[in-house]
């Protein structure tokens, strides 16, 4: 089923949008009485994607609401009949007649006019401006965070979407367009008593490619490990199976499993007791060497998208981290170097260790915030 097909379609008017964030609010405060609980925090989520997005599209507003609000399966059909009581759409896909009788009975489209009341407004720019600040924090570095700023930055980590670089599969699978599968069609002959039957076909489906998260946690990343950490447990939580994540120092240490645990904070918690060099010294080509022989080597990084977050300050021999890179390069799908300096105005790849490894490298590009790590997605997706 797609999206243009669930999502019900908004009432028709001839008037023009007055100030589409207070139909937002107002149908976050339909959906709570509708038994749902969405929170403020949930509803500057969805303020925000549908700042992302567009207004003016029922689709676009129903499949936000529908992900930043809802947290339980039994959100959704309270949901679908909120939404067709608020925006006035004439179909809903889950809704009931009895939902339906139990909702308030004002109602608002999309973008156009709506009841408001005192506490409309001023909820409204209160989350207004929280939207603005939450756009400064994306782009913000995580450097000069303050502790308020980090606290939300942990949430708005969580809203990352993982999309894991593809494969082609080595099985086939049947399909509707493709190759001629002979032995299915064959079978398919024999059960019908010999009858010539029409030929099934199938073809090679994609499987996602492995991820290996390799993170620098020596003193001058001290201020970018612990975002980076979490957006490690974010990745790995979305695909646990194919998202390995080690950390670098003066050793490596394998951080996966610790990195498993649903709960953010108790995952960290985990991975800060397993990594005894965390703020210390930093032997990227020594580390580097011991992960390539001891798992890469043997699988983990044969064909997958290996992503370093460093900035390149090498204490050992820059020859050592060139050749482990290239080692590397050579195994794996592609090597992304993530430098949070690379935001900065005037950064230029003049550390040695960047230097070295930077001629094996598919992309150098910067983590040094929110949108940063947004973009850092985009081109694992696309390795």
């Amino acid at each position: 089923m797609t999206a243009s097909q669930a999502a019900p379609a908004p009432r028709q008017t001839s008037e023009q949008p007055a100030q589409p964030v207070l139909g937002l609010l107002g149908f976050v405060r339909v959906l709570r009485a509708a038994g749902v609980a969405a929170d403020a925090g949930r509803g500057l989520a969805f303020v925000a994607a549908v700042s992302e997005l567009s207004a003016a599209s029922p689709d676009q507003v129903y499949w936000a609401g529908r992900i930043t609000l809802c947290s339980q399966p039994d959100d959704l059909p309270r949901y679908d009949a909120a939404f067709l009581a608020w925006f006035g759409a004439t179909t809903a896909r889950s809704a009931t007649s009895e939902e339906l009788v139990s909702l308030p009975s004002v109602s608002a489209s999309l973008t156009g006019p709506h009841p408001q009341t005192g506490a409309d407004t001023e909820e409204a720019e209160q989350l207004s401006t929280a939207a603005s600040a939450e756009e400064r924090l994306r782009h913000k570095d995580f450097s000069e965070l303050s502790a308020a700023e980090r606290e939300h930055l942990r949430s708005l980590l969580t809203a990352l979407r993982y999309r894991p670089a593809t494969r082609r599969a080595v099985r086939r699978r049947p399909a509707r367009r493709g190759s001629v599968d002979p032995r299915a069609t064959v079978r398919s002959m024999l059960q019908a008593g010999g009858e010539v039957a029409r030929p099934l076909m199938h073809r090679r489906s994609r499987r996602p490619r492995r991820l290996v998260l390799l993170v620098d946690v020596s003193g001058s990343m001290t201020p970018y490990a612990d975002a980076l950490l979490r957006f490690a447990h974010v990745l790995t939580t979305a695909a646990p199976a194919t998202v390995e994540t080690f950390t670098l120092g003066t050793r490596l240490t394998r951080l996966t499993r610790a990195l498993r645990h649903r709960d953010a904070e108790v995952a960290l918690r985990l991975s800060a007791a397993a990594v005894p060099d965390y703020a210390g010294g930093t032997r990227l080509g020594e580390t580097l060497k011991v992960f390539t022989d001891r798992w890469g080597q043997r699988g983990m990084a044969r064909g997958a998208v290996v992503v370093v977050f460093s900035d390149g300050w090498e204490r050992g021999g820059a020859e050592l981290l060139g050749e482990q890179v290239g080692r590397l390069a050579r195994l794996s799908r592609a090597v992304v170097w993530v430098n949070p300096h690379v935001g900065r105005a005037g950064y230029e790849p003049v550390q040695s260790g960047i230097v070295a490894a930077l001629p094996h490298l598919h992309e150098l590009v910067s983590g040094h915030s929110l949108e940063a790590l947004d973009e850092l997605l985009e081109v694992v997706a696309g390795a």
